[in-house]
């Protein structure tokens, strides 16, 4: 927990999916909803190469980002994984959510959050927002941030769309460092909450 807020634990960060997967019987969507969940921890442990599973993560995904300064498409897993390398290596990938709706059909998951990222000031400075000290790390904050994430037959995730609809909303928060969380210390945190993905056809054939 930082800055005093009980929702800044990456340990909760998703609460929104363990709620859904709660009451969700389809087996297809259940299978996409521990993939996801599975995904997003692994990201925030900066253990992103486990995401690249063939059985999680197409051949060649394609993301999308208009968030935080950042407009960018990358195409292809090697693309892919490097961003996520640098975001690791960086201490970059924690994020923290409230207030996050989730919805999950046949082929995609949508997600409507206040997200929040642990981001470098000169990243913020090369992403054309200003900052005090680029030598900092500092919690962005970006309220109704919209995700997509679209899935194919087999469940794997084909890519995302990341969207700020309202940058003007967006605030930073300069983090003292005792509140940097590092990569290693993220995944120390989240180990217990990583579980391995079963079988996409197991899990439909479980219920024919």
């Amino acid at each position: 927990m930082i800055l005093g807020n009980p929702n800044l634990d990456v340990r909760k960060t998703n609460r929104a999916i363990d709620a859904l997967l709660e009451v969700t019987t389809n087996p297809r969507h259940r299978f996409m909803l521990e993939a996801y969940h599975r995904h997003r921890f692994l990201e925030i442990a900066g253990r992103y190469e486990e995401i690249f599973a063939p059985d999680m993560t197409v051949q060649s995904p394609t993301y999308h980002f208009e968030v935080a300064g950042n407009s960018a498409t990358l195409e292809g897993r090697d693309a892919v994984k490097g961003f996520y390398a640098v975001w690791a290596q960086t201490h970059q990938s924690i994020f923290y959510a409230e207030d996050e709706q989730i919805a999950v059909a046949d082929n995609f998951i949508a997600s409507v959050s206040t997200m929040y990222q642990q981001t470098h000031g000169r990243t913020l400075m090369a992403n054309g927002i200003q900052v005090e000290d680029e030598n900092a790390y500092y919690l962005i904050r970006i309220p109704g941030m919209q995700m997509f994430w679209p899935y194919d037959d087999q469940g794997r995730l084909m890519g995302e769309d990341v969207w700020e609809p309202n940058p003007a909303a967006r605030t930073l928060t300069k983090l003292d460092p005792s509140e940097v969380l590092t990569s290693e210390e993220s995944g120390r945190l989240l180990a217990p909450f990583i579980k391995p993905l079963g079988s996409f056809r197991e899990a439909m054939l479980e219920t024919a």
